[in-house]
């Protein structure tokens, strides 16, 4: 029977797991059975590099934090060597980087996930990896409002060039501002 002290350590380490969790953007749990020092240690790094907390803790305590965040449907998932990837700021990255190990390394597996209040299985979080980042997304709307203008602007120049009634004053523009 552990002792009080222990018991009390125990619930302070759960209840900040569970302020993870509940902070948390979207996480990933996986089963990083097999896989080596140099290997872990590079998949480590480019989870601190794209700001994700990616931390082993035992399968009772976890959870525990996850049942009480809200995700009781992880505890099927927590069998064998776990660890638990959070992300505070980004939807995607735990899923992409964890995903990219898991297809280079056989032993490596994506169990299960959570984002948005949910809990995802395997496939949800492979599907979650094959999204762009915010960024990219933003992006790639922003083009998509700009392409109708640019194509307005040049078929109004097109129009205008064939007609021959460009102002004078535009075409003696370029040669006022040289």
């Amino acid at each position: 029977m552990p002792s009080a002290k222990i018991l009390e350590q125990k619930k302070a380490e759960t209840a900040v797991l569970t302020e993870k969790i509940k902070n948390a953007k979207s996480g990933v749990l996986v089963n990083y059975t097999g896989i080596t020092v140099e290997q872990d240690t590079a998949l480590r790094a480019a989870l601190r590099k794209a700001g994700v907390e990616y931390k082993v803790y035992k399968n009772t305590m976890t959870e525990r934090a996850c049942a009480e965040a809200g995700y009781a449907e992880m505890k099927e998932y927590l069998q064998g060597m776990t660890a638990l990837a959070t992300s505070a700021n980004d939807e995607v990255a735990p899923a992409k980087i964890l995903k990219e190990y898991a297809d280079k390394i056989e032993t490596f597996e994506l169990l299960a996930g959570f984002i948005d209040g949910k809990t995802v299985d395997k496939q949800g979080v492979a599907a979650l990896a094959e999204i762009p980042n915010k960024d990219t997304l933003v992006c790639k709307i922003m083009m998509g409002m700009q392409s109708p203008l640019y194509g307005l602007a040049y078929a109004l120049q097109a129009i205008i060039d064939k007609s021959g009634e460009a102002p004078a004053e535009a075409e003696s523009a370029p040669e006022a501002a040289e």
